[in-house]
Formats: structure tokens, C-alpha cells, sequence
């Protein structure tokens, strides 16, 4: 049976077609999606932007997009020229009346089912508010879930404007219609953590207080700001990655068991770990929160430049380009077990992996003989580049007398599947279409990571950092993020694909 009979006819208006995003992002994902049989039969995608294009220039730019960022790469004359027929464009403003009468009116297409429509906001997030109010016009839009608005991060600048915004969604919409994305939440190995936690009988009675020690999630990204530097200069490390993206790992690894896979009961898990976070009072943010922002440094063998000195950057700017955390888990599972979280531009790799070190054994009958340091059991769950588990044990090593070594019993997904995982937006497309918002923020959601975060956003925006930049490039981060976790007695953990090859996942 061919994939695309099971799918509703569904036309997607892409809102900032002529951005960055939608060549980079949507386009590819819906290009791939089209030759894997996943679109529907009948479908229809809209650009709408103010750029002076033809529709031929908008096609000829989206392949462009698809020749340089799809993971299949270059697109084939005739396999373009078949997904190009769906392709559209509207060139308007955005506050422009007219353009949202005929947009609603899409659905009249004659065909014999008729379409969902999904508006897809790939727009900056000042636009956000423009084209919700200006769909708000119609008030026919709000419950029928044949109608769906898709909004990109980020989802406010603090607690209040997501507040705001949340507020102006649910005027137009109802919840049920509302897909607040979050790429990493498409990505294979973040939707693996589930399957791995509760689809398998050894690890929960081990994944708590009694058996971890603590838990470290990285997500280190090697180049710096690019091109986003007006964007990135008004939000930092903190907005841009701690509040979306690693809030969510950290939901996944500490939420209970769902009843049922269900997307309100994933939900509802992951908003009880959110209401348990503890609290950080402001007088004691610096105790919790480190931030850096790196200046000169070498890269590869090759100079990068500060922060300070990129394009669309204040010379004198005080935003954080690193950050890090600790926060606890206040329930019975995981209450004292320490969550370490960082994130940084202009660190020596890209990775994203989340490591639980386990408690010591209580007792080490080897203390007496020659062994190396002895390491604690370590879980290692690879996000990317790398895809894969990773168990680090103690064995003893061949040879006369007792001498323990550290080894890793890993699986990588290539190895295992032997097939590449789909992008990420691709997953979240085929859901959005399929309107199943489990992998999607939910606006308490959002809120509630924001409520963890606010405290420290407005120490940091109070305080001016005197010692920025504090790293450089090409470093883990700043000394005073060894310092956070220092004082626990514990150290940052070098990440799996930055050691030594021993076993662990690798992308050659």
C-alpha cells in the first residue's frame, strides 16, 4: 500500500519562505518526505514572503536548499521537477488583510477530500504576533482541527512574553490545533530514550536516587553565531538552547512511566518534572548557573575570532554564548541526584549526549592491588553526530593478577538499522500532518521551563559580566564552569566520541 493513501489531503502555508529556515529546514525535510511515499496524495505548499520572487525564483532557491542541506544531497531533475509542481508562492506583507482572505480560502481546491491546512510560521518571532492576529480575523479557524498553526522557537523571551504569547494563540486556536516545535524533539535518539527507559526491564529499577549519582547532559556546538548574530546577541546560550532543548532532555530522562504512549500523557509526564524542579532564588543563582562568552581562539588549526567581533554584535556585549547548571528534581526519584546541564558555542566539537554515572560500589575489595582508578559504572545515551548507547564497566584485564579496566558495551544505530535516520524536521512534519503533537511543546509547558530559567535571566541582565570574553575559542567553557561542578567534588565528563576509540559510536 503506498504511504500517502493513509494521509489527508493537507495544503502547508509556508509563512517566511523566503528565509533562511525554510531552505535550510522545511524544504528539504518535505522534499525527502515527498520521494519516501510520506506526503499525501494530494497536497499543495504556499510560500508566502515579502521578497520580490517569482514562483520559478522561489523553486529554483528551494532546490538550491535541497541540493545543499538534504541528507539524500543533490536533487534529480526529475524527481525535483515532480515535487516542484506542489511548490507556490504568495508574495505579500504580512499585515496585509487580503492576503489572509484568500489563505483561509485555500481549502476550496476541489478535491474530493478536503485538505487540512497547516500554517507554518517560519518567520522572526516579531512577525509571530502579526500573522496570529491577522488569522484571528476569522473565527471559524478556532477548534476545527482541519486548521493548524505550526510556531517555531522561540516561544517568548521570558516567562511573561510567552505568557503573552500562549495567550494570543489560544484566542485563535485551541490547544489541540497549536504545534510549538522543538527540532531536537524529532531526532531519533531523543525519541530512542523512551523506548530505551520503558521498553526495557532492567533499567527502571536502577533509574533513580539509589543507583545514579548524577546526571550531565552537553550539547556543544563547534561553529559559532554564523550569521545570527542580531537574533543571538538579544538572546544567548541560556534562551537559545537551556530553556528549549535541553530542558526537554532533561524531561525525558527523569519523567515517570507514561499509562499509555499516548501524546497528553508524555505530556503530562514531562510537565510534572518541570513543576519539581527546585526553585532558584536569585541571591543564589550564582551558586547554579555559570555563563561565558568566548573570545579569540583556534579552531582546527586555524584562528576564530571573539564573539564581540562577529557580524551584528555589540563590541561591548554581555550576552552568554556558554552556559551551565545544576538543578535538582525535587520528587522521590531522583530528589539530591544533581542534573548538570551546558551548552556552548565555539567548543571543540559538536556533540549531544547525556551521561548517567552511577554510585560507586559501596565496597572495593581491589583497593589492595595495583589497578588504575577505579571509575564508576557510566550510561552514555549518544544524540549526535554520533547515534547510539554506550555502557561503560569495569573487567579485569588479561594477564596475571587482578587488574580492572574500564570497557564499553555499546550498539550504534548504524550498525544495528543499518539505514540512516530520518531528519528530524521530517519526523515533526509527519506528525504535524498526521496531527499527533506528542513530539510538540505544550504551552505549560513552555512556561514552566521558562519559570526555572527567569530567575537567573534577570540576575544575568542585572549584572554586567566584567571578565567576558572568559573562554576561548575551542574550549570546553569557562574555569568557573569546572568550578560549579568542582565543588560537588565531581568533574565534567569528557564526552564518549572525544576520547579514544575503546568502543563506543563513532562517525568515521
Amino acid at each position: 500500500m503506498n504511504k500517502s493513501s493513509q494521509m489527508e489531503p493537507v495544503i502547508i502555508v509556508l509563512f517566511g519562505a523566503s528565509g533562511d529556515l525554510s531552505a535550510r529546514k522545511v524544504i528539504p525535510a518535505l522534499y525527502n518526505l515527498h520521494l519516501d511515499g510520506l506526503l499525501p496524495q494530494q497536497y499543495a505548499i504556499v510560500g508566502v514572503a515579502r521578497s520580490s520572487l517569482t514562483e520559478e525564483t522561489l523553486r529554483e532557491r528551494f532546490r538550491q536548499g535541497v541540493d545543499q542541506y538534504s541528507r539524500r544531497g543533490p536533487a534529480k531533475d526529475q524527481e525535483w521537477d515532480a515535487f516542484a509542481e506542489h511548490l507556490h508562492y504568495i508574495q505579500s506583507s504580512y499585515d496585509e488583510p487580503t492576503l489572509y482572505d484568500r489563505l483561509t480560502k485555500l481549502g476550496d481546491t476541489g478535491w474530493e477530500t478536503p485538505p487540512n491546512i497547516v500554517f507554518y510560521l517560519a518567520t522572526p518571532p516579531n512577525l509571530f504576533t502579526i500573522v496570529i492576529d491577522q488569522l484571528g480575523r476569522f473565527s471559524e479557524l478556532q477548534g476545527d482541527i482541519r486548521y493548524r498553526i505550526v510556531i517555531e522557537k522561540p516561544f517568548g523571551h521570558d516567562l511573561h512574553s510567552a505568557k503573552a504569547l500562549n495567550q494570543r494563540l489560544l484566542q485563535v486556536f485551541e490547544e489541540k490545533q497549536i504545534y510549538r516545535i522543538d527540532h531536537y524533539l524529532g531526532k531519533e535518539t531523543v525519541q530512542n530514550i523512551l523506548a530505551f527507559r520503558f521498553g526495557n526491564a532492567m533499567w527502571e529499577p536502577i533509574w533513580n536516587r539509589n543507583f545514579i549519582d548524577h546526571v550531565q547532559i552537553t550539547v556543544s556546538e563547534k561553529i559559532g553565531i554564523g550569521r545570527r548574530g542580531r537574533y543571538y546577541d538579544s538572546a544567548g546560550a541560556l534562551r537559545d538552547m537551556i530553556q528549549n532543548h535541553l530542558m526537554q532532555l532533561l524531561c525525558l530522562i527523569a519523567m515517570e512511566a507514561p499509562t499509555e504512549f499516548t501524546a497528553d500523557q508524555i505530556r503530562n509526564k514531562k510537565v510534572d518534572v518541570m513543576h519539581a524542579i527546585r526553585a532558584i532564588n536569585k541571591a543564589d543563582v550564582p551558586a547554579f548557573a555559570v555563563r561565558g562568552q568566548y573570545g579569540q581562539g583556534w579552531m582546527d588549526g586555524q584562528p576564530a575570532q571573539a564573539y564581540r567581533c562577529e557580524k551584528d554584535v555589540d563590541i561591548n556585549s554581555n550576552t552568554e554564548t556558554f552556559a551551565a547548571l545544576k538543578l535538582f528534581v525535587d520528587n522521590w526519584r531522583w530528589q539530591g541526584v544533581p542534573f548538570y546541564l551546558r551548552t556552548g558555542k565555539c567548543m571543540p566539537g559538536r556533540v549531544s549526549e547525556i551521561s548517567l554515572q552511577f554510585r560507586p560500589v559501596p565496597h572495593h575489595p581491589f583497593a589492595h592491588l595495583n589497578t588504575q582508578v577505579f571509575q564508576p559504572n557510566r550510561l552514555v545515551l549518544q544524540i549526535e553526530p554520533n547515534e547510539g548507547v554506550v555502557l561503560r564497566t569495569q573487567a579485569k584485564e588479561p594477564g596475571m593478577g587482578m587488574k580492572l579496566k574500564p570497557v564499553d558495551m555499546s550498539y550504534c544505530y548504524q550498525d544495528v538499522f543499518h539505514q540512516a535516520s530520518p531528519d528530524a524536521y521530517e519526523t515533526l512534519l509527519v506528525d504535524i500532518m498526521r496531527n499527533d503533537p506528542g513530539l510538540f511543546m505544550r504551552a505549560d509547558q513552555v512556561e514552566a521551563a521558562w519559570s526555572v530559567i527567569d530567575p537567573i535571566l534577570e540576575v544575568w541582565s542585572e549584572n554586567t559580566e566584567l571578565n567576558f570574553p572568559n573562554y576561548q575559542a575551542g574550549q570546553w567553557g569557562p574555569p568557573e564552569a569546572e568550578s560549579l561542578v568542582a565543588q560537588d567534588r565531581r568533574t565534567w565528563l569528557l564526552p564518549i566520541s572525544f576520547e579514544p576509540k575503546r568502543g563506543g559510536c563513532s562517525v568515521e
